[in-house]
Parts: C-alpha cells; structure tokens; sequence
C-alpha cells in the first residue's frame, strides 16, 4: 500500500460485519495516534450550506493571514480535495503519511472508510502548523467522526429533512443530531433563519453560546451590496460573495459571526472580509460556466437544495430551452427534487453513477414520467455523466442553458477533465483546468 490510490482501496475494503455506533472506537485510534490539533477549530454542520460556509471562512482566514487548513466531503474528482491546507489541496505524500499513522495506530480496532479517512486528514491537518482549521461534518454530527474534535466555534447551517434512515424524519431530531457538535462555553452559530426548537434546547441545556440569526446577527441587502451586524461589529456596503445564489448571504452572515464569536483569537480585518468573500470559489455550487450554451453545475442533491436551485435558475432569466443532467443516489426522495425543476426543464438527460448506492437512470426517469405535468418535455438516460452531457451539448442551441445537477458523482463525473467550456451542436466539450 504505497499510493493514496492503495490506500484509498484499502479502506473501501474495510466493512466490518458488525459495527457498534458511537465515537469510542474512532477516539480511542485518535488517542493512539498521539497528534493533536493545536489549531482554532470551526466544525460546519447542516443539511445544505456546509461546503459554502467552509469555503467562505477559508477565504476570509486566508485573506486575513492566517494559516488555514480545511476538511470537507465528498470530493468532485480527486480525493485530494477533500483536504485543503493553505488554501491548496493537500499533498498526496502528506495524506499517505496519515494512512499510515492510522493503520499502525488501530491494532484491532475495526474502522469504516469514512472514519479512517477522517483520521488520516485529521493527522495531516495537525501536522501542518496551522492557525484555523474548519472541519465540516459528513453526515449528522453528534456520531459523525470529526466530532472527536472538541470544537472552538460550532455553526449550523440550514437544517432540513435529508438522510432519515439515521438521523430521523423530523427537522427536530435531525436539528438534534446536529447539536451534537455544540460544546458548553464556546460559541454556537445558527444560520437557519428558523433552527429547529430542538437544537436552541440542546444549547441552552449545555451552557454553549448561542449565536442566532435575527437576535445575535443581522443582515439587510438590496441589488447593490448587503450589510451585516453582530454583537460588537458591523459591516456596510458589502460586495455580495462571489458565490452565487440566493441562499448564500444566510450562509455569509453564518460565517461573519463565526469571526465575529472567536475575534480574541482570529482577529480579522473588515478588508480580509471584503476581498475572502470577493474571491472566494466553491466548484459544483450554483457555479455558472459561460458558454454557448451556458453550463450550470449544482450538487443539490435533496429537496431543500432542490429548491434552492430552481430559485436561483429562475433568476437567470430567459433561455429558450432548459437541459438537465441529473443522477441521484437511491436513498434520496426524488419526487419533490423532480416535481420542483420540472416546470423548468424542457429536456432531461438521465444517468446512472459509479457506486451501488446510485438510482439507475432508468429508475430516475421513471419517477420524472410518474410526475411530470409536462406534455411537452423530453427524456433519454446515459451511461454516465460525461456521456449525457455531450448528448445536451449536442441538442443545445446556443441560447439554451444545461444544467447538471444530483449527486457529487453527477456534478463530479463532468468536471474530471476540467471545466467544460461548451459548443452548442458539437458533441465534445473543450476542458479548461
């Protein structure tokens, strides 16, 4: 096992038959691993808005001059992605280093992929010598690995029902497991206009510092620029983040609190504000791609992103004929996502997806025939994505728009060879890295 590429195989092979939840196993790997994060620490929780949150602290720390180190998931194209250390994606020869510090640590102890990954990152990220560190949580958050992580600020983003087989059908137990990265003391950021009674609950039982959005921070905006203010600070004339879309001031005003909670330790400047929100970039997240036609990528991947992406295409204005890519994992409640674009959509272009756990494209297509109020809309299912795209491309005029929207696999499986930069009516899309 020498490559990342090994070890990533290894891990995938690592299915224990019987695995009891609960953090202990994970911890006590951690413990033996001897490493500590020394860091200030923001751990990201939320249904939709967590890859946004991350990336906007990280600019912002960047442009401030801090030494930032991230840990998202999943990744697009590379598994690389998923760590970022001084705004770059982390060495491969670095995260190896951290494999190996895992498997020598763990004797017996049985790890799934996602836990041994987590560990390997979190190694690498304490050996870096960083400032701040922003770990997001890959699904839930109280039994979710990087809460072995006794966090420095907690921010929760929008909560909504996504992943019910393990967090519940409530937004209230959902809200619940999510409080669970929350800690006694230390700041608890709540973007979600309207969180869940569950989780102010869960703060005030614990003594955490709540941090809620219309009582601790505000916003205001009108088609110009937005301002924010906080408990001691406030910002005006804001440029709106380079990140697109309407849900993303909710998310910017998350993460301006969260500096805001920890300015003793990370003091930022109102300029590192104004230039990291400027600046800051976030593939497959609303991320418009000029073009004839134009592209537009997007991981909503349940029905509240859904929702959010039907918002934001209906605020790009007129396009002749509206194409779709879409692949979505099995486990997901596809008829709202379907029922939300389709009054949108003219032409669909369903795929399968690389892993077991996708819907086949074929079964997607079935769902959108078993709703769609549209006589006048098509659709054809692919192979994968790239081959899909290319069959939109193909069909596109020039005015038209595609958009390419589902699972990470989806949105990921037509940027591994670059951005496609795309030609209406030819089959190839130029890569641009």
């Amino acid at each position: 096992m020498k490559t990342l590429e090994d070890w990533l195989a290894h891990c995938e092979q690592l299915h224990p038959q019987t695995i009891e939840l609960g953090l202990d196993r994970v911890r006590a790997v951690w413990q033996r691993m001897g490493v500590t994060l020394q860091a200030a620490v923001f751990t990201v929780a939320g249904t939709n808005g967590k890859g946004s949150t991350c990336a906007m602290l990280e600019a912002i720390l960047l442009e401030a001059g801090f030494r930032t180190g991230v840990y998202t998931s999943p990744h697009l194209v590379r598994f690389e992605e998923r760590c970022r250390v001084r705004g770059e994606p982390a060495d491969a020869a670095d995260l190896i280093a951290g494999f190996a510090a895992v498997e020598s640590a763990r004797g017996d102890i049985s790890l799934t992929y996602f836990e041994f990954t987590t560990l390997a990152i979190l190694h690498t990220l304490a050996r870096a010598g960083l400032d701040a560190v922003v770990l997001e949580v890959g699904l839930g958050g109280r039994l979710d690995a990087v809460n072995i992580i006794d966090t420095d600020c907690a921010i929760i983003t929008s909560i909504d029902i996504d992943h019910t087989a393990l967090l519940g059908n409530t937004r209230d137990a959902i809200g619940l497991e999510k409080a669970g990265i929350l800690r006694t003391g230390r700041p608890a950021v709540i973007s979600d206009p309207v969180p869940p009674q569950s989780v102010i609950d869960r703060a005030t039982e614990i003594g955490a510092d709540l941090w809620l959005l219309g009582r601790d921070y505000h916003y205001s905006g009108d088609k110009q620029q937005w301002a924010w203010a906080g408990r001691g600070r406030r910002y005006a004339g804001l440029a709106y983040p380079a990140l697109r879309g309407a849900n993303q001031l909710i998310n910017a005003s998350g993460v301006l609190a969260a500096l805001e909670a920890l300015r003793q330790r990370l003091p930022v400047t109102a300029q590192a504000v104004r230039n990291g929100l400027a600046l800051v970039e976030l593939p497959g997240r609303f991320q418009v791609v000029p073009g004839q036609p134009a592209l537009v990528l997007d991981v909503a991947h349940n029905p509240h992103a859904a929702a959010a992406l039907a918002l934001n295409l209906d605020a790009m204005g007129f396009y002749p004929t509206t194409h779709a890519v879409f692949g979505a994992m099995g486990d997901k409640d596809v008829a709202p996502m379907l029922q939300r674009l389709d009054p949108l959509v003219d032409r669909w272009y369903f795929t399968d997806l690389p892993t077991p756990r996708a819907a086949s494209g074929a079964a997607l297509q079935s769902a959108w025939q078993a709703q769609t109020q549209r006589k006048d809309a098509t659709s054809a299912v692919f192979a994968n994505p790239a081959e899909a795209l290319r069959a939109a491309a193909l069909q596109a005029q020039p005015t038209d728009r595609i958009v390419v929207f589902g699972s990470f696999y989806t949105v990921g499986g037509v940027l591994e060879h670059g951005i496609p930069r795309l030609h209406a009516g030819r089959p190839g899309a130029d890569a641009a890295g």
